[in-house]
């Protein structure tokens, strides 16, 4: 828009009008929005099957049921061991966890490696996995590879997923889950692969409690990092500054 000629701004300065821009409000398709600015979790559900040029093999996004308690507050199951998605594709966590991010925090971007079989090409080994086969859950090395199944307990949360397998798409999945604190459409568990890069941020107004559960147990030596410096805390330059000088006494 040339906002000096808009005669809507005719009221203003010139070099005011000169700065002049509008938000466009118009929202691009589903797939479009899902490898950009994002989409609610409940959105990749309800828009799965239109998602698949997009989707990130092996992502897994399922919904949950948050039941109010009126007066009281409110009651979310997580899993059960014979029936769900998790029973479906064959995960059965080995080790469950719990995290705190307080509001306005992040972490990541995180990544675990995935398990190749000596003598297998990666391309081919993936191909084989997730694009021929990819309801064959037993294919999967669930037990030599960490596979993150991740719930939300309380805030807000936006997260961010990037498929880095060697010869696979490299897409891009932006989403936001609302934890059991705000119950909607958007309440939903999110299953990542190894390979798949991670990144949360805390976006709402309160801090975003998690819970997840892991393929294996924690292996500090499968904790990737990739532009992770948003986790660090740094001094204010002039405290550095002071405690980087010379001695003086």
């Amino acid at each position: 828009m040339n906002s000096i000629t808009d005669s809507r701004w005719v009221g203003l300065r010139e070099s005011a009008r000169a700065r002049i821009e509008t938000r466009n409000y118009s929202k691009a398709g589903l797939g479009a929005r899902l490898g950009s600015t994002g989409v609610g979790g409940g959105e990749l559900i309800a828009g799965r099957e239109e998602l698949t040029g997009c989707w990130i093999p092996g992502v897994e996004v399922f919904r949950r049921q948050v039941y109010q308690q009126k007066g009281r507050g409110y009651f979310s199951e997580l899993s059960r061991l014979n029936e769900g998605l998790l029973n479906e594709i064959g995960i059965e966590p080995q080790q469950w966890a719990s995290a705190l991010m307080h509001r306005d925090s992040a972490k990541g971007f995180h990544i675990h490696p995935p398990f190749i079989p000596d003598g297998v090409n990666a391309l081919e080994w993936f191909q084989r996995l997730f694009l021929d086969f990819p309801k064959d859950y037993s294919l999967r090395p669930y037990d030599k590879e960490q596979w993150d199944v991740m719930f939300f307990l309380s805030g807000l949360c936006e997260i961010i997923l990037v498929d880095e397998r060697a010869g696979m798409e490299r897409r891009i999945m932006r989403f936001t889950i609302f934890g059991d604190s705000r119950p909607g459409p958007d309440n939903v568990a999110v299953v990542i692969p190894p390979g798949v890069g991670h990144a949360l941020r805390s976006i709402g107004n309160e801090d975003l409690v998690m819970a997840y559960g892991t393929s294996t147990s924690f292996n500090p030596d499968w904790e990737g990092r990739i532009a992770s410096d948003v986790e660090n805390a740094p001094l204010p330059s002039d405290w550095m500054e002071y405690l980087g000088a010379n001695s003086l006494g």
